[in-house]
């Protein structure tokens, strides 16, 4: 017999061959109609698998959130058996569950289509409606081999020969069509539903290597329900629509290309926009007690491996040979040389917490096939900073900061969803001891400023645990923005050191941080969250005044002088077009305020003001115009309190 221990803390006994159904049929039938898996001991399985031991157990239908992963999976498994039953002599690869969805590899000599996605969703509609069970069956590993050979599946074939010895071979067969799994699935099909969808095709090379052979890839999206899809596939189209690559172009702000992988070109307006956000980020700073500094762009290979980052990040780092025998790197972070900054000198333990920052521009190689955009470059300025602090001043100056980087990130749109605690990896430096200290460190500061984390396990740097701010954008999506890391390995292996009250030489704590984590990353974050509609303080064209009748030209100027004089920032558009195309080809590029003037506002010494998005009109003189204006684009933290 064993003990299975219930949700609500209940203890009941059953046979070691009991499997989940049996479990579910024994508290009410009509449950173990609805029921699809089992959780035993924080491992789901399948449900008619005897469950062998007893401990923590749970029953999951497949409206439970922790069933959605098996959803998806499931589904992967259907997309291949009808790609296979439409087009035979296609061969299956792998096909996990992903990040709201899952994708399947297929290797076939002709392409695909998205005209075949059709076709194929119809036949997995056809799978699901056939209620067909999904059988596991352990396999002879020689056998699973042959089996795989002899179908022509080379690729499963290839799989199973890499596995372990120890390694149980697992298939699972649905009606006569069968795969490669470890596991677990629904009972049937009939549970997967029908609120799924294919949504792209890529390209693949077997397991990751282009020394292999190219696969195709088929991208899909699976729910427990037609409400959920619907709602995912209406944040796709909102997504596409304000993809900042796009807008990026539509607004001027920016371009790549291909003579500058992952570099940025940045136009003028885009310039603006990234001073705006520079200056307001160094007033904050300063306010917040932090000093600036500059560190160097290329330092010398024994720099990098006293700070230990040439061994583990070599492979990430942009190197170059000198005449003179140097092996010189640009600086893929700016913390090694922040500690050589307070390494100068005597310190004293007066001067702690001495917070150092800096907007220092970076460089890491990113595979070309990784990039993407502002997301993803190979060139950035990281908004840095590092915090040189005695142990008992931690807490304090965690929650410090978690209070400034949650009013900074509100200030420019986003809000804070929660914080990650990220703890220690598999491979680490440090002991057991010292990883739980710093770990119950930074929960402490959490709670201190007014937050429960939420443990995210493993995810910590090598070095010690961190806290990770997840910010959540107008559309819904979470994005990592921020970080606080917890470093007592740097300062020691860079010799750091300060005068501690006893007169004695110690080590300080080194917190590294940042807000933004990255200009290029936050603002194509930004430019998607606002849509590239910013508020006034933001936008880097603030508004045009534009002419109805060309006789309103001199007016139209000395309009925007004043505005100028002002501080607004302001364009003319003089051109003989209608008012009215004028105004939609503002919109387009996301000007926020248009001023309208022709010969009534000029003898009047008005303005028309039409806000981005709306056809109402509001008649102000010039002053109150500026009035109204200048007030908005304040920035949040110089506006009257």
């Amino acid at each position: 017999m064993i003990d299975l221990k219930f949700p609500d803390g209940a203890v009941r006994q059953f046979p070691a061959t009991a499997t989940g159904r049996d479990v579910a049929a024994s508290i009410s039938p009509s449950l173990a109609k609805r029921v699809a898996l089992v959780e035993l001991n924080g491992q789901q399985r399948d449900l008619d698998r005897p469950l062998e031991t007893g401990g923590d157990f749970r029953l999951l239908t497949r409206e439970d959130p922790d069933a959605l992963e098996t959803i998806r999976h499931d589904a992967a498994h259907i997309l291949a058996q009808a790609v296979q039953e439409l087009f035979p002599g296609t061969q299956v690869t792998i096909g996990p569950a992903i990040e709201d969805g899952f994708y399947y590899d297929f290797a076939r000599d002709e392409p695909f289509s998205t005209d075949d996605f059709t076709a194929i969703e119809k036949r997995m509609a056809e799978i699901v409606d056939r209620d067909e069970k999904l059988v596991r069956e352990v396999w002879e590993r020689n056998e699973a081999i042959a089996h795989f050979e002899t179908i022509g599946e080379s690729f499963k074939a290839e799989l199973i020969r890499d596995l372990p010895e120890s390694e149980t071979i697992t298939v699972y067969r649905t009606g006569n069509w069968l795969d490669l799994c470890r596991g677990p699935h629904f009972p049937t099909t009939k549970f997967v539903g029908k609120a799924f969808k294919l949504t792209k095709l890529a390209g693949a090379y077997w397991r990751g290597d282009a020394r292999n052979p190219q696969l195709q890839r088929i991208y899909a999206t699976a729910w427990a329900n037609q409400a959920d899809l619907d709602a995912y596939l209406h944040r796709l189209e909102e997504a596409e629509k304000r993809d900042h690559r796009k807008l990026g172009r539509a607004m001027e702000l920016f371009h790549m290309q291909e003579e500058g992988r992952g570099m940025v070109f940045w136009h003028p307006k885009g310039w603006v926009l990234w001073q705006v956000i520079e200056a307001y980020m160094r007033r904050r700073l300063t306010a917040a007690g932090y000093v600036e500094v500059k560190t160097p762009q290329v330092l010398d290979r024994k720099f990098w491996e006293a700070s230990g980052h040439w061994d583990k990040y070599r492979p990430n780092m942009f190197v170059c040979e000198t005449v003179e025998g140097e092996t010189l790197s640009l600086k893929p972070m700016n913390c090694p040389g922040h500690v050589q900054i307070f390494d100068q000198g005597q310190r004293s333990y007066r001067e702690l917490p001495l917070r150092m920052a800096e907007f220092g521009a970076c460089h890491r190689y990113e595979p070309s096939g990784a990039l993407h955009g502002l997301m993803r470059v190979r060139g950035f300025t990281q908004d840095d900073a590092h915090i040189f602090c005695r142990e008992d001043q931690i807490v304090e100056e965690t929650a410090r900061f978690i209070e400034l980087a949650r009013s900074v990130h509100a200030d420019l749109g986003m809000e804070t969803a929660y914080i990650n605690l990220a703890t220690r990896p598999e491979t680490r430096a440090g002991s057991d001891e010292f990883w739980d200290k710093a770990e119950a460190q930074m929960a402490e500061a959490a709670r201190a400023a007014g937050v429960e984390p939420v443990i995210a396990e493993g995810d910590g740097a090598f070095y010690a645990p961190k806290l990770d701010f997840v910010v959540k954008d107008a559309i819904g999506r979470e994005w990592t923005c921020g970080t606080i890391q917890l470093d007592y390995v740097l300062p020691d292996r860079l010799g750091a050191e300060y005068i501690a009250e006893d007169g004695q030489k110690h080590r300080p704590v080194m917190l590294h941080r940042a807000i933004l984590g990255s200009f290029e990353r936050f603002i194509g974050i930004m430019i998607e969250n606002y849509a590239g509609a910013f508020p006034l303080w933001l936008s880097p064209v603030q508004a045009v005044v534009a002419t109805i009748t060309s006789d309103a030209d001199p007016y139209a100027e000395d309009v925007a002088a004043r505005f100028r004089a002002a501080g607004l920032r302001v364009e003319t558009d003089l051109r003989n077009e209608k008012v009215g195309y004028k105004v939609r080809e503002h919109s387009v590029a996301k000007v926020p305020v248009i001023a309208v003037v022709g010969r009534n506002e000029a003898a009047e010494g008005k303005v028309a003001i039409r806000r981005l998005g709306s056809q109402a009109q509001e008649l102000l003189t010039v002053e109150e115009a500026i009035a109204v204006l200048t007030l908005e684009a304040t920035p949040p933290d110089l506006r009257p309190a």
